[in-house]
């Protein structure tokens, strides 16, 4: 059968845009429909953290958010008006150091250009309205913009359609957790009239007992104002008035003479939050991403940035399994490195004693210790790693083969490779290691010291019989401390497509090398 498509992603928020820029990358036929009238005009989430930027640029687009956001330099934190301390981030290796503040309206826009520049433009008005699944295709009635329906069909449907996703209903799969009890979030994008300093890049943190208030500039005029507080009156669902946000940041930041004027468009949200995972990220030939999959409430403000990567983790083993160059198990991996990485951003987030809500005595307990460990660079370090989520890893993956099990330092399996200086063993100037993997590739890294002819030779002659293409890169370490970021250097390293270590073995046990790309990288 001939499909217009070969994959077919439903919603256009954040998700299915990166998802759909990820495949057309890769050069698969993309189609790509909303129910929305066009993009966001709502601001909702906006920051990406740097993991997220990581893999923005690694699709191509991740300059072109970066031109059109605020670099977050540094935070001031505040305990019951009195100033605790100071924050500052830039400290890991990478292009992306720093998370970016941008609003998810803009952050929609330049994804829908970017798509249109790779010859797909987002059907808006078209609304997925039944489904039903053969073996080797998926068929999706449509309704379209003048009303009529159209039924669409291709290979793989990747449903990005929000925590109401009709298509996980249409399938049967439940959408487990519960409701997190006494929370809301208040937020509202304003101008601040404060006796603070106003610099792009650089937010403040006011703490509370009963509240948590993290205002940080936008780059449209003003900030946005983010409010983690007790929820009272559960059945007051209206959005907040001006007034009743103002009256919130004053009395915890205590700051009486605070005034706050909006900015346009005009954004005033109130939310409550169910922490839910879908009890399936796969169902034959339809998977589900982004809050499809699984939905927080946003503490810390991950959400979107989980669901981008998650469509950077699905789009690459999508591809690859649709085109034959990998067996149906990387593609079943999705599901088992994404729920790892939204469970533990859950979990984490709920022992996030910046957003977490105290009786007065903790809170006193929690303003001391912020003050005292906040000089502390090993603490600053520790939370900016935690926030970067460089460490979020897939050891638990059945694509992660460590050998040996124990290893010494350095990145392991499932772990992200670090985005450190290395010298091509070719030549040339130091350069950024991830500017030496690409998003169409899997890369065999070893060490230039041990790269004789020989080795090469053989090594390349391994990857040679795989579908999927796979670029043999030595390097000589640029670093002080190489083992520390590099490992071990007779061990070799096959990075994914999306960055992360899927075998480290030592670079003797060719066996190794040839069992897994058996295993996984076979149609």
């Amino acid at each position: 059968m001939e499909h217009a498509a070969d994959v077919l992603v439903i919603g256009a928020g954040p998700v299915g845009l990166t998802l759909a820029n990820a495949l057309r990358r890769l050069s698969v036929r993309v189609r790509i429909v909303d129910r929305a009238p066009g993009t966001n005009r709502e601001p909702r989430a906006d920051v990406i953290f740097p993991r997220a930027g990581e893999a923005l640029g690694a699709l191509g687009v991740g300059e072109t958010i970066r031109r059109h956001s605020y670099q977050m330099r540094g935070a001031e934190f505040y305990g019951d008006g009195r100033r605790l301390g100071s924050f500052v981030t830039g400290r890991f290796d990478s292009d992306y150091p720093c998370a970016m503040t941008i609003e998810q309206n803009d952050i929609e826009r330049l994804l829908a250009e970017e798509l249109a520049e790779r010859e797909v433009n987002v059907e808006w008005r078209t609304e997925a309205t039944g489904m039903r699944q053969d073996a080797d295709h998926v068929e999706v009635t449509l309704r379209l913009p003048d009303g009529s329906s159209q039924v669409a069909t291709a290979p793989w449907v990747v449903a990005c359609d929000g925590n109401r996703s009709a298509v996980r209903e249409w399938l049967g799969i439940p959408f487990e957790g519960k409701r997190r009890a006494n929370l809301q979030v208040i937020q509202g994008n304003v101008v601040p009239s404060w006796p603070l300093s106003d610099r792009p890049g650089h937010g403040y943190i006011f703490l509370a007992g009963r509240c948590t208030v993290i205002a940080f500039p936008t780059p449209g005029p003003g900030y946005r104002i983010f409010c983690v507080r007790d929820d009272p009156e559960p059945a007051h669902t209206e959005p907040p008035t001006l007034t009743e946000l103002r009256d919130l940041v004053a009395a915890t930041a205590d700051i009486p003479e605070l005034r706050l004027t909006v900015v346009e468009p005009v954004w005033l949200s109130r939310g409550r939050f169910s922490d839910r995972l879908a009890a399936a990220f796969r169902h034959g030939r339809v998977l589900l991403a982004g809050d499809a999959a699984h939905a927080w409430a946003p503490i810390g403000g991950h959400g979107m940035n989980v669901g981008m990567l998650g469509a950077h983790n699905l789009a690459w083993k999508l591809a690859a399994v649709h085109c034959g160059q990998a067996a149906e198990i990387l593609l079943d991996s999705y599901d088992t490195e994404q729920r790892a990485l939204a469970q533990g951003v859950i979990r984490d987030m709920r022992l996030n004693i910046m957003e977490t809500l105290l009786p007065e005595p903790l809170h006193r307990v929690r303003t001391a210790l912020l003050k005292a460990a906040l000089p502390w660079p090993g603490c600053q370090r520790r939370v900016e790693w935690l926030m970067s989520d460089f460490g979020r890893n897939h050891r638990g993956s059945p694509l992660s083969w460590q050998l040996p099990l124990l290893p010494g330092r350095g990145p392991r399996a499932g772990d992200r490779m670090p985005d450190v200086l290395v010298i091509p063993a070719a030549g040339g100037p130091p350069v950024r290691l991830h500017q030496l993997l690409g998003y169409d590739r899997w890369t065999l890294l070893v060490a230039a010291a041990r790269a004789d002819a020989g080795t090469l030779h053989r090594l390349r002659q391994d990857c040679a019989h795989s579908p999927a293409p796979i670029d043999v890169l030595p390097v000589l370490a640029a670093d002080r401390d190489p083992t520390r970021h590099l490992g071990r250097v007779h061990d070799l390293k096959l990075i994914r497509p999306d960055g992360y270590v899927g075998l480290s073995a030592p670079i003797d046990r060719v066996e190794a090398l040839r069992t897994y790309l058996a295993r996984f990288l076979s149609p």
